[in-house]
């Protein structure tokens, strides 16, 4: 079975999507993995930069998205397909990343969020929102090394669906204040979600994006959050902090033209990259 690993954080701008997408696309080009994105997010970033849109907008209309799973369990409706809907070999690399697919996302999610609660009221079983991924996805996660989730900026019941099937996760943040924030509130709400539920997840670590070197500020952050590291309080602080760069934004254009990771993030970055997922392998596996 696959390691699933959701990136989470409650602010948005943070570096959570190009996270997602970066330790991915590294696990399968550079590491050989065979890796699976969930885009929960309905903000649809990580979709519209790992595949095309018009093949996006085509899917989404036949029912193809991360959408149609969820309005087939509010509705009572049996349109979604799983083998339909996993996009292979996406990325905006030259042709795709061989072993790295997609169950994209799709703007309308964010119509579905409210109606949710309704799963549980409608049928003759008890049933739960919160259980909807797994029922779905169970069959296919043993075609994966890892797969990876990427939540939206909010502890609501779409995000908790990815939540109940991941083993770990990540938090993606800036070092600063309003940025790292919300960390200790998603700390505290899984561990509550965890002792609810029975789930094993356990806290990955905090991945330190759009660092900027020589600032203080952000040096100051992240001496902090190194202290409450060592106190227990906060899971492990990854190293090399991923830092504020033009490549990264441009890399989340589909339309890149690069042929290789280093071409595509910059050999510095890629090196960084490199380094991240190789700790993360070594820690989950």
């Amino acid at each position: 079975m696959a390691y699933v690993i959701s990136t989470i954080n409650l602010k948005g701008g943070v570096g959570k999507t190009q996270t997602t997408i970066a330790i991915s696309e590294f696990l399968a080009s550079s590491f050989g993995k065979r890796v699976l994105i969930i885009d929960l997010d309905p903000q649809t970033n990580a979709t519209v930069s790992l595949m095309d849109e018009t093949r996006w907008l085509n899917m989404d209309k036949k029912g193809n998205t991360i959408f149609q799973l969820f309005s087939d369990k509010v509705y009572g409706t049996e349109v979604f397909d799983i083998n339909s809907s996993i996009v292979k070999n996406v990325s905006n690399i030259d042709s795709g990343i061989q072993n790295l697919d997609l169950l994209p996302s799709s703007l309308r999610l964010i119509d579905i969020q409210d109606k949710l609660p309704l799963v549980s009221n409608s049928g003759y079983f008890v049933k739960t929102p919160i259980t909807i991924l797994k029922d779905s996805l169970g069959s296919i996660l043993e075609n994966y090394d890892y797969v990876m989730i990427d939540c939206p900026p909010n502890l609501g019941l779409i995000t908790l669906a990815g939540i109940y099937i991941s083993d770990y996760y990540i938090i993606p943040t800036v070092p600063d204040i309003l940025s790292t924030y919300g960390i200790p509130q998603i700390l505290t709400r899984i561990n509550s979600f965890k002792k609810d539920t029975g789930i094993p997840i356990k806290p990955l670590g905090i991945v330190i994006s759009m660092y900027r070197s020589n600032n203080r500020l952000h040096d100051s952050i992240i001496d902090s959050l190194k202290y409450r590291e060592r106190k227990g309080d906060y899971p492990r602080i990854f190293e090399p902090y991923i830092p504020l760069s033009v490549r990264v934004s441009e890399a989340a254009e589909f339309q890149t033209g690069a042929a290789t990771l280093g071409q595509k993030y910059g050999y510095e970055l890629a090196d960084r990259y490199t380094k991240l997922v190789r700790e993360i392998i070594k820690y989950v596996e």
